[in-house]
Order: C-alpha cells, then sequence, then structure tokens
C-alpha cells in the first residue's frame, strides 16, 4: 500500500484484532470497498478481516444486509438509522466482533440540505454491544471525502478496541 497513514491505521488495526483474537467485518456504500481493500491489502489479514459489503445502492442495503426500506426512505440512506441498520446486518451475517459501517455524499453532486457533500456517517458496533453511530464532515474532492472516510474507519476501529 502506497498511502503510508492507511497503512499504518490498517497496521494498529490489525496488531489489536490478533491480541484479542478479534474478527473485523465492514458494510460500505459511498467508500465503495475500499475500506475492505485496504484491510486486505495486509499480508495475513485472514487472520482477523472476515468480510466486507459494498452495498452502494439503497436496494442492496436492504436486500443483503436486511435494512428496512422504509427506514432508508424516512431517515435518508446517509443517516445514523441507517449505518446503525447495516451494521447490525452485518453483526447478524458473520461471527464476527466487531463491525463498521459507512454510508455517505462523496460528490461531486449528490448532497442535500440533510447530507451535503462530504458528510459522511459511520456505525461501530461490538458484538453484545449498542451500535454508536457519528457523523462527519470531510472537504474536499471525491476521492479526498472517500479516503477520509477509510482513514477515519480504520482508526476509530483500532480505538473500539484496548491495545
Amino acid at each position: 500500500m502506497d498511502d503510508v497513514p492507511l497503512f499504518e491505521a490498517v497496521k494498529v488495526l490489525a496488531d489489536r484484532s490478533r491480541a484479542q483474537g478479534l474478527r473485523v467485518a465492514v458494510a460500505e456504500s459511498c467508500t465503495g470497498g475500499w475500506l475492505a481493500k485496504c484491510c486486505t491489502d495486509l499480508p495475513g489479514s485472514s487472520d482477523w478481516f472476515e468480510c466486507g459489503w459494498a452495498t452502494y445502492s439503497n436496494a442492496a442495503k436492504s436486500r443483503l444486509l436486511g435494512v428496512d426500506p422504509e427506514l432508508i426512505r424516512c431517515e435518508g440512506a446517509v443517516s445514523g438509522a441507517v449505518v446503525e441498520a447495516m451494521a447490525a446486518g452485518v453483526l447478524e451475517r458473520t461471527q464476527c466482533d466487531l463491525v463498521c459501517a459507512i454510508s455517505g455524499v462523496a460528490g461531486p453532486s449528490g448532497g442535500t440540505e440533510h447530507a451535503p457533500v462530504g458528510c459522511v456517517w459511520f456505525a461501530f458496533l461490538r458484538s453484545g454491544g449498542e451500535a454508536c453511530s457519528e457523523r462527519r464532515d470531510f472537504p474536499g474532492d471525491r476521492d479526498a471525502v472517500r479516503r477520509e472516510s477509510v482513514l477515519y474507519a480504520l482508526r476509530r476501529l483500532a480505538e473500539e478496541i484496548s491495545p
């Protein structure tokens, strides 16, 4: 991996996951699989990384992760409620210990008053726990928003695991 901050963040996540015997899975929308790619760029990632879904469309969020279409309609795909439902769907479908879900507006278009370009929602969920959702707003073009989203997710996943 050429992107040193992303590589370093994956390494910390991998070391902490391995040390505690934890398995990680992800569900992504605006990042389109970039988070899973970064995790699997590290040799030996099968020791701790289980799987990922790139559920870009609303239909995929519903069909593959069990997100209620009515929730998407009422709250919007880019919302705390939807990423929490995505994370719960991943946890239900895997034997993982820690899950991250991401949905956002990377741009350059598609933003709304509720979810402007650069708005990204994250949910983090531990097995047996409750989902915690967070909104971040990233500046820059599409690539910058997506990259910063992946970096944020990697760092937050590692924070969820005690060193």
